[in-house]
């Protein structure tokens, strides 16, 4: 019997583990526009032959490939890298090929007798002879040249010398014979995203309480709070939904189920007499009113993220306009929201399993559609968990198609399976379980997990301290020291963070009941008067660890995370470097917000760019405090009423050497 017809028997090169691949190029990999793109693969052959190996790139829809030739790394892994130079998609592969010509020129550096000399001269003649027919011009009259020299009369050890010649490598290079080429499968792909992907602080805040009193804000209070977020150094500010919301079932204060005069209901509840998904409520303002808000905000550096759920109240058109997307009881009636024992008699879930499913799909996408007509680039999208994987990747890849630009963040706190499905699908970034990772094992395990882990090429991690259904025990009970250290954990353990504030400056910490993470008077259900001026505000701390993210490109990426040991458990160590060392962070935290905590560091030196003979200073970006410092070991306090944190930028010193 014959070997299988599909099979071609001279083609031997094996191409194995390529990074970045996710699930073997099912998903796409994620990137910032300006990041290279590091190909890395296993790469062998049988025998001693001299490989070549490139990797393709170019951006989707174009027809013709870029190369960029690999470098062998060894132990048979290979590296090369290209630029994600434009938003959108590039797609990329490997081809490797055992190259004759090194192979030859390989074993002519090895043979030494004349004899051998002279048979390896004469093949070479022939390779280059090959290479001639496959080059034009000006290449291939120089390697007919090539031949002729070393197929003339001579001395053998003196045309072995010059066939080494690093030019006639380079020319042999550029003509090499492919035919026994293997190029991986399937092509990969890779999503460009904006700088913003990769790199943010989101400031969160309900636009009804943007206001001076409990009067229900607009658009235009939010547009005067824009130089209070803005100077905090903060580039996105998300708005929950700016929907009409529901009057039937509306929930009151404390998500009480009778409502008093004037409670305005929960924003996730969305739908009314006024309209939708696409419609603004009618008390912050008018379209052309939400567009001179974004266009004020892109004015101070902000963009405003807007937030999708897809649910809607008993009033939403929707209901009566297409009854067969929700799920009905046996008595007729539409069935709410439910996650036993709550019930969440305001808002009616989609039901994805109807039979007119395509176009409640095709709705839901027209909802993007309309708020990036309007100047929306960023959305954070509710609960994606709850719905259809497919549906998700069918609209982001719809949107991203027209428009590359947007971003989702993806509030799924939920398993991990789910959470990394939905990153994969395409959403730009994924919520986490920062706000439940306390202890200095639990932060390590998991950021080393988020930093490390192959998952890092999907899921890009934003870290939340507080959102407004989650108030910690910690934020709870530690007050004032327990804010910080959660702050400056979320900004330099993570290139993405956000806060929703101002409940989070402001420090609110009273919960609605005991062991709840509910807070008491929660902004969900009301209207609130925030004190934005006070005295013991956050603000001025808030502000300096962005103006430090900022200014330090080291604490822009996660990859390059590294703990190190400090013989306390109360005291968390770890660094964030640049690839060449010249900006490295050095953050230690207290994370007992009650007693002062120090101890001894075990300084990894390699991850500082750092040897034992550095003299190094640690120039503390929090306070401006200067410390010399030699070594991994040296000793830290730090006291929580004070500051329970450092921001350490590392500055080697240079090295002093006496004349002898």
């Amino acid at each position: 019997m014959l070997p299988p017809a599909t099979i071609d028997g001279r083609k031997r090169v094996v191409i194995e583990n390529i990074t970045p691949s996710v699930d073997g190029g099912r998903f796409n990999a994620k990137r910032c526009i300006g990041d290279r793109v590091a190909v890395e693969a296993d790469i062998f052959i049988d025998g001693h032959d001299v490989l070549r190996c490139v990797v393709m790139h170019r951006k989707q829809g174009e027809s013709r490939w870029n190369e960029e030739e690999m470098t062998a790394l060894g132990n048979d892994h290979w590296q090369a890298t290209f630029e994600a130079a434009e938003i959108g998609v590039y797609e990329y592969s490997i081809t490797a090929w055992p190259d004759a010509f090194l192979t030859w020129r390989h074993d002519l550096s090895r043979w030494t007798a004349r004899d051998d000399v002279v048979v390896a001269l004469k093949v070479g003649a022939g390779l280059i002879d090959e290479a001639s027919h496959r080059a034009r011009g000006a290449d291939a009259r120089t390697l007919r040249g090539w031949k002729a020299r070393l197929d003339a009369e001579g001395d053998p050890m003196a045309f072995r010398a010059q066939a080494l010649d690093e030019g006639l490598a380079s020319l042999a290079a550029r003509h090499a014979d492919r035919r026994y080429a293997v190029t991986a499968e399937p092509v990969l792909a890779v999503t460009v995203d904006p700088p913003r992907a990769g790199f943010s602080a989101w400031y969160e805040m309900f636009p009804r309480s943007a206001g001076k009193s409990r009067a229900h804000g607009t658009f235009a209070d939010v547009e005067a709070t824009l130089p209070y977020v803005a100077a905090m150094g903060f580039d996105v500010l998300y708005l929950p939904p700016i929907h009409p919301i529901g009057i039937t079932k509306r929930k009151g204060r404390n998500n009480a189920l009778k409502t008093s005069r004037g409670d305005p209901g929960s924003p996730w509840a969305i739908g009314a007499a006024a309209g939708g998904h696409a419609a603004i409520h009618p008390e912050l303002g008018t379209a052309a009113e939400f567009r001179r808000l974004l266009d004020a905000a892109r004015g101070r550096g902000l963009e405003v993220a807007l937030d999708i759920a897809f649910q809607t109240s008993p009033d939403h058109p929707y209901v009566t306009g297409h009854p067969a997307w929700f799920g009905h009881r046996p008595d007729g009636s539409i069935r709410y929201a439910e996650n036993p024992p709550k019930k969440y008699e305001d808002i009616y879930p989609f039901n994805f399993e109807t039979e007119d499913w395509k176009r409640l799909w095709e709705e839901l996408l027209h909802v993007f559609v309309h708020w990036i007509d309007l100047g929306v680039t960023i959305f954070r999208v509710d609960n994606p968990h709850t719905k259809p994987y497919p549906m998700w990747e069918w609209i982001i890849g719809e949107v991203k198609r027209e428009h590359p630009e947007v971003l989702f963040l993806s509030e799924a706190f939920t398993r991990p399976h789910p959470m990394h499905r939905l990153a994969k699908l395409g959403f730009s970034q994924s919520y986490t379980y920062f706000a439940w990772r306390n202890t200095k094992e639990e932060l390590t395990e998991y950021f080393t997990e988020l930093s490390q882990d192959a998952s890092r090429d999907y899921l890009r991690p934003n870290v939340w301290p507080n959102t407004p259904d989650i108030l910690t025990e910690y934020l709870q009970s530690g007050l004032r020291p327990a804010f910080i250290a959660r702050l400056v954990l979320a900004g330099t353990l993570s290139s993405n963070y956000g806060i929703y504030g101002p409940a989070f400056e402001l420090m609110e910490h009273v919960p609605r009941a005991p062991g709840s993470e509910e807070y008491l008077d929660s902004e969900k259900y009301e209207i609130k008067a925030w004190d934005r001026d006070r005295a013991d505000s956050l603000r001025p701390i808030i502000a300096r660890v962005n103006a430090i993210r900022r200014a330090n490109q080291a604490l822009h990426r996660n990859e390059r995370l590294r703990f190190h040991d400090i013989d306390n458990p109360e005291l968390i160590c770890y660094s964030k470097s640049t690839e060449d060392f010249g900006n490295v962070i050095l953050t230690i935290v207290n994370l007992d917000p009650v007693n002062p905590q120090s101890g001894w560091t075990e300084l990894e030196l390699a991850d500082l760019g750092l040897t034992v003979v550095n003299a190094f200073e640690v120039h503390d970006l929090l306070t401006d405090a200067r410390y010399l410092w030699q070594g991994p070991r040296n000793f830290v306090e730090l006291r929580p009423n004070d500051l329970p944190a450092h921001i350490f930028r590392v500055e080697v010193l240079p090295v002093i050497t006496r004349a002898p």
